[in-house]
This record gives C-alpha cells, sequence and structure tokens, in this order.
C-alpha cells in the first residue's frame, strides 16, 4: 500500500550533542504537530552526547535519522581512533555500545515523500558526500556537479553540514539548509525549518541564552565546556566568517585558477 505523503516535516540538523537547544525546540508547538521529524546528522558530536541521543530514540519512529560526517566520526573514536577536534574524541568515548551501533546504522541520504514538494532528499553535505561542502553563493556550476546523478523527480534538496540557514533556488531544484541547533552561525540560538503545505520556513526559537549555557555546564562533564558554551551558545561566529572559512572548501578557488 502506497503511504499518503507527509504534510508536514520539521527538520533539525547538526545538534551536536546540545541537550538544552534541543529540548527547547521539540517544545516549539509547530515541530509537535509535525507529521514527521528530520535529523539531518551531526546529532551528538557535543557536551551531552549520551543525553541527546537517549532523547531522541525515546520519540521513536516519529524521528528520521540522516548520517553526518561527526556520526562517523564519533563512531571512530568509540572503536579506538582520536579526533582532530577534542570534544567529539571525548563524546565519542561517553557512547554506550548500543549508541555507537546507532550512529554507525545511520543512512545518508534519505528521501521522503511531502505534500507540495514531492520526493524530499535529505542529506548532510550533499546528496553524494556527507562531509561535502556548498554554500548559499556556490556557483550553479558547483551545485550542478554535486547533483549529478541524483533522480529527475527530486525538486528539493534539504541539507546540513555548514550550520547557516538559507534556501535557494539551483537551476529550478530547491535547496534548504536548517542551520544547526547546537553550533549556529549567524544569529545565536537554536535554527530549524519547516516544510509544510509547499512552503519552506527557516525557523529560530526564542530562548534564554544564559539560561542554556548553564543547563549545559551544569549537566556536562566535558572540560572544555565552558568554553564550548561561551563559542557556541551564548554567542555564534557570523554567516559572513563563517562562509569566509568554508568557501575554500566549496571548489571556488580550483574553478578560478583553471
Amino acid at each position: 500500500m502506497r503511504r499518503e505523503p507527509l504534510r508536514s516535516v520539521a527538520i533539525l540538523s547538526d545538534i551536536h550533542g546540545a541537550l538544552p537547544a534541543l529540548e527547547a525546540v521539540l517544545a516549539e508547538p509547530d515541530v509537535q504537530a509535525a507529521d514527521r521529524l528530520v535529523l539531518t546528522g551531526d546529532i551528538a558530536a557535543g557536551p551531552l552526547p549520551v543525553q541527546t541521543l537517549d532523547l531522541l530514540v525515546s520519540l521513536g519512529e516519529w524521528v528520521t535519522w540522516v548520517r553526518g560526517n561527526a556520526d562517523r566520526e564519533l563512531v571512530d573514536v568509540a572503536r579506538g581512533e582520536r579526533s582532530e577536534h577534542e570534544v567529539s574524541t571525548w563524546a565519542g568515548r561517553q557512547l554506550r555500545p548500543d549508541q555507537v551501533d546507532l550512529l554507525d546504522r545511520l543512512p545518508h541520504p534519505v528521501t521522503l515523500d511531502i505534500s507540495g514538494f514531492g520526493p524530499v532528499l535529505f542529506c548532510h553535505g550533499t546528496p553524494r558526500d556527507d562531509e561535502e561542502v556548498v554554500l548559499v553563493d556556490s556557483a550553479l556550476s558547483r551545485w550542478a556537479d554535486v547533483f549529478a546523478g541524483l533522480d529527475p523527480a527530486v525538486r528539493t534538496v534539504v541539507c546540513g553540514h555548514t550550520h547557516m540557514p538559507f534556501q535557494r533556488m539551483v537551476d529550478r531544484r530547491l535547496v534548504v539548509n536548517a542551520g544547526s541547533v547546537g553550533m549556529p552561525y549567524g544569529r545565536p540560538g537554536p535554527h530549524w525549518a519547516l516544510l509544510r503545505d509547499g512552503v519552506v520556513q527557516l525557523r529560530r526559537t526564542e530562548v534564554d541564552l544564559e539560561r542554556i549555557a548553564v543547563q549545559t555546564v551544569e549537566l556536562s562533564h566535558f572540560s572544555g565546556v565552558e568554553m564550548w558554551v561561551d563559542h557556541y551558545t551564548r554567542s555564534a561566529a557570523s554567516d559572513a566568517e563563517a562562509l569566509r572559512v568554508f568557501a575554500p572548501r566549496d571548489g571556488r578557488e580550483d574553478s578560478q585558477e583553471s
């Protein structure tokens, strides 16, 4: 039997183990009313990895999980490797075996049928690579490259990875980035997105940043948690700064040289 398309989908990306920020977003009425919650990767690599995964698992089949590069990294750390990121090395070592197995089995990408959009592809970096970078100002030639081989029926792609919310058209295909719940670039506070009745809403949950920072510090045993919340909770890198950092990774320098 063919399932009816989902009417509304809430998208949470790059939570990065920021449990209080996640709880604030989950309390949003439009999130609670959504037919499905989709996580577009990088779920637990942060100061509260175990608690974050436990909360999301408790939500059952309402949640659709998509793998991010940091999720792969946590699995590698849990199995004896080390990350270049201190928080990821710490977080991977906190996970229980069942949580490591969960992250190891996450799919990438995932496609869902959504009313008003048709088949929507959810990925982390790009449909072909969970670590690949594309940005709101990436060249159309770059987008054409990363979308090569994508099913023509997919007219909407939702991605994460760069922590900056945007939507743009790419040769008649809609691209959406929900931004980051736990490590936002642009404005502080948890960002997320809603797809409903053919309309994209980029949303930001209003929170008491200081309260969320204090909660994170109180709950986490990560030795660098104070520095983490100062950088990612109390403030945020500007979108301009983040774009400058990410830009060399979207291939634009190579295209300029050739």
